[in-house]
């Protein structure tokens, strides 16, 4: 029985949550990519200090003000103690104690006894202490993923060190000895597409791929699947497989999960293009908890394994949440597949509310995948017409990285 898609976008999702390891702090410097543990908390009031917004005077009192210093940005500034007086002050710079207004440079004028006179305007030209944050306010939850704009915050309150997930790592096994690797497809044989961009689509899901852990093609027996995804799964969190998911002759796949002990959390799932694919949990002997996701060999039908199983995965791993599905217009009909729910790539227009189904989309074709920016959803039982609002499911490249 295959499980609807729906529903199995979630079990790999929950079967990943499950399996996330422990917490890890990491120096700023290298926290790109990852996503937060714990919420990130303000160390202290944002700004710290009355910062000024321009380069100007501080001033107090009426005018004109007698020059009595100079305060910079980093420096600590000394209280303005009496009326009429004021300091030269720079963008950034601490606003002393005692000052009334802050005036602009280019709004000012210096007499040849050194008064300055201005008028301030009416809203301050300074940030006051908290205006961002207060401290210990929450400023992004747990399951944030973190980009330099998060890495710039949580340098600017303070930290060195952020508590982010662990990174999956993933390894890729091809499976069919009869693709070819090198050279122009031909005489019977054609060429491995999978190896090349499987890792690529899994980096952009957060996943670290070793060049030197993407094999094949492995040979199509028995014990060549199982030794190759033994060895892959020592190094791996995740293994991706390309091929083999059905039960021909030469599809070793399920009998080497077999062997492994492995258990199902999704075994075929109804959609079209890409039946059949398959989630495993495996554990090792040592307790671990590895997963193997079987994409089948049909390039863009492994995309949609891909995005249907492996994405989810891979979120619950990090402690990101799944999220839903935005609305896009639909340009054009799209056709249902019965009981099955159908991905139909398309490409989102200018404005990134409607969607058009793109050509060459056979399950074994890429040219309309590389034209596509993700696939509209056609549920089962139904079909979509031109105007009608659809889910739209993003590829990574076009997916926000932010929640």
């Amino acid at each position: 029985m295959s499980t609807e898609w729906e529903k199995a976008r979630t079990c790999a999702y929950e079967a990943g949550r499950a399996a996330a390891g422990p917490v890890e702090r990491v120096a700023l410097s290298i926290a790109d990519g990852r996503t937060l543990a714990e919420p990130l908390l303000a160390l202290t009031d944002l700004p710290a200090f009355p910062t000024s917004s321009i380069d100007g005077w501080a001033v107090r009192g009426p005018a004109p003000w007698r020059v009595v210093g100079r305060i910079l940005a980093g420096h600590t500034a000394d209280p303005l103690a009496a009326d009429g007086t004021c300091v030269e002050i720079a963008t950034g710079a601490m606003v002393p104690a005692g000052t009334a207004a802050l005036i602009r440079v280019e709004e000012s004028t210096r007499d040849a006894a050194g008064l300055v006179s201005g008028v301030p305007r009416e809203m301050p030209e300074w940030r006051v202490p908290g205006e961002e944050a207060h401290k210990g306010e929450e400023l992004l939850p747990a399951g944030t993923a973190v980009d330099p704009a998060v890495i710039g915050l949580a340098a600017t309150c303070g930290y060195e060190t952020i508590a982010v997930r662990p990174e999956p790592r993933a390894a890729v096994l091809v499976f069919g000895d009869e693709l070819l690797t090198t050279g122009v497809p031909g005489a019977g044989r054609v060429r491995d597409s999978l190896g090349p961009q499987v890792p690529g689509w899994l980096r952009r899901y957060g996943a670290i791929v070793d060049p030197a852990d993407v094999a094949g093609p492995v040979q199509d027996t028995l014990e060549a699947h199982v030794s190759a995804i033994r060895r892959a799964l020592e190094v791996a969190d995740l293994v991706c497989t390309t091929g083999g998911t059905m039960h021909g002759p030469v599809d070793h796949l399920h009998p080497a999960l077999a062997s492994l002990g492995a258990e199902y959390v999704v075994n075929t799932v109804a959609v079209r293009p890409g039946f059949p694919m398959l989630l495993a949990r495996v554990r090792l002997p040592d307790g671990r908890t590895r997963f193997l996701a079987g994409l089948p060999g049909n390039p863009q039908s492994a995309v949609i394994a891909l995005i249907t199983l492996v994405a989810p995965l891979l979120a619950g791993w990090q402690g990101r949440e799944l999220p839903p599905l935005p609305q896009v217009t639909a340009a054009a009909g799209v056709r249902g597949r019965g009981q099955d729910t159908h991905l139909a790539l398309a490409a989102l227009e200018h404005d990134g509310r409607s969607a058009t189904p793109v050509g060459h989309v056979g399950s074994s074709m890429l040219r309309g995948l590389s034209k596509a920016h993700g696939f509209v959803v056609v549920r089962p039982g139904t079909q979509a017409e031109a105007g009608d609002l659809v889910p739209f499911l993003p590829l990574p490249l076009f997916a926000g990285e932010r929640p």
